[in-house]
């Protein structure tokens, strides 16, 4: 597999590979320039406790018993420290050795370049305490190349004053040194190639469910629409898997409303256009001469233009209106004078169709929106119920205060009514082509399409409740929150 300096595993890997190298880095640093000094202020504890467990064991218990020495013994044993103790007339009465040659209490060795076998007698270690219950004090040993302190302090007990002394090295040895060192590396081996296992499993593990809804984006890219885009375990891939499958279905149903979209307007433009065509060529070929006929063909070739015309003119709105680039126009106007505007704007459509039209609406109803586009969805309600109403039925429309915070507006018919199954879809002119469709020359059929995407500009509510054979009303509700009174 050809390697990706920019992809996640190689990065993920990087990551953890160079934070491994860092921390092992840092605590090697820290490590082998601490551990001198560690070693020394511990060293400096461990000598005063190894003098109060001494002091415990053989001088507190006022005596000495073979059970006391082995104890204390063990103790310079186990701390790596050589101890004596000498009494008032100056006798050594206990030694301790674990350092051998380098205890500086049994063999004349040269400290800081000056002999120092004084420290063999225990009348001159005595003398040493005379000002001060303790000593302590910093020697460099020659002998063995390291520094080295002495510690002491006076005791006293019921049979006299005695006087402890402990040695020890300040400095670790070498072979303590480099068995760290060699351990050290070791470590930084297993923790490197630990880190490296681990960030390659990790880095597959992450990449494993992007890499598969890449793939599955390249087939969605081909129009396969029955993909499926699989998260993995992490909630991130999850919902990201999830973002896309819901587009993947939006893309789906968009690419059948487009199908749907081209075949309807096809059907739309198609039959107009045939007929432009046919009169025309009735007029080039029959009725060029005959003045009535050659008018009749002349007027249907303009109303069928005119068609085409309003077919485009709704089209580019509502194009317009769903892109959201549409600016509405707010402002404050009397609701209830639109409605009654709109009526009387109908009024030859009502007469004509012997319609009853009650209006159940205040004096004065002011809103805050777009007089225009709000007149047009009032205009289309009213219109469609004027179309789908049988004479001498009536039509409401109402306008009141639902509650104290929204205004309802509701366009209520005794027509022909719509079928539950086709409710779902009357907002959308061009969801399916419907095989019995009737071209009707006074209206493009974008009216309802329209007028959602007018409403939804506003963010209002709306809908409409209908029953086949019983009316249909058509709502939309304004919130309060949009009035100025």
């Amino acid at each position: 597999m050809k390697l990706d300096r920019h992809g996640i595993r190689f990065n993920v890997w990087l990551f953890f590979f160079l934070f491994a190298i860092g921390v092992v880095a840092l605590i090697g640093v820290l490590q082998f320039t601490l551990i001198k000094p560690y070693y020394r202020n511990n060293k400096i504890k461990t000598v005063q406790q190894v003098a109060d467990r001494i002091q415990n064991y053989m001088i507190d218990s006022d005596g000495v018993s073979d059970a006391g020495i082995s104890k204390a013994f063990q103790v310079t044993v186990d701390n790596n420290v050589c101890a004596v103790i000498c009494n008032d007339q100056g006798t050594i009465v206990y030694n301790a050795d674990s350092l051998g040659s380098g205890c500086i209490f049994h063999t004349p060795i040269r400290t800081n370049g000056t002999a120092n076998s004084d420290l063999e007698n225990g009348s001159y270690l005595k003398s040493l305490l005379q000002d001060s219950s303790e000593y302590s004090r910093t020697l460099m040993n020659s002998k063995t190349n390291q520094e080295m302190i002495v510690y002491g302090r006076t005791i006293s007990g019921n049979l006299g004053n005695y006087y402890i002394f402990v040695n020890s090295p300040l400095e670790p040895v070498d072979s303590i040194v480099q068995f760290f060192s060699q351990q050290y590396i070791m470590y930084t081996f297993i923790v490197v190639v630990g880190a490296s296992i681990l960030s390659l499993w990790f880095s597959s593990m992450l990449c494993e469910p992007i890499v598969d809804m890449q793939r599955s984006a390249d087939e969605l890219a081909k129009a396969d629409y029955s993909v499926q885009f699989e998260g993995g375990r992490f909630t991130e891939t999850k919902e990201l898997a999830g973002t896309l499958n819901d587009a993947k279905n939006k893309l789906s149903k968009i690419d059948e409303l487009r199908k749907d979209l081209i075949a309807n307007i096809s059907h739309d433009i198609k039959t107009p256009l045939t007929n432009i065509k046919a009169y025309a060529e009735m007029i080039r070929d029959i009725s060029g001469n005959n003045p009535v006929k050659r008018e009749e063909h002349l007027d249907v070739i303009i109303k069928e233009t005119d068609y085409l015309d309003h077919l485009v003119v709704d089209m580019s709105q509502l194009a317009k209106m769903q892109s959201g680039n549409y600016v509405l126009q707010l402002e404050n106007f009397d609701i209830a004078q639109k409605i009654r505007d709109i009526v009387e704007l109908n009024r030859v459509m009502i007469d004509e169709s012997r319609l009853i039209v009650v209006q159940e609406i205040p004096e004065s109803l002011t809103v805050y929106a777009d007089e225009v586009k709000i007149g047009q969805v009032i205009y289309n309600f009213l219109s469609n119920a004027i179309k789908h109403t049988p004479q001498n039925k009536h039509i409401w429309i109402r306008a009141f205060h639902k509650d104290e915070e929204t205004v309802r507006v509701e366009v209520q018919d005794e027509g022909e009514g719509i079928s539950a199954e086709d409710l779902p879809n009357i907002w959308d002119r061009y969801q399916k082509i419907d095989k019995s469709f009737s071209r009707r020359l006074d209206s493009t059929g974008l009216g309802l399409a329209i007028v959602k995407a007018i409403l939804d500009t506003h963010h209002a509510q709306f809908g409409v409740v209908s029953e086949l054979g019983k009316g249909s009303t058509f709502w939309f509700e304004m919130r309060q929150e949009n009035v100025v009174k």
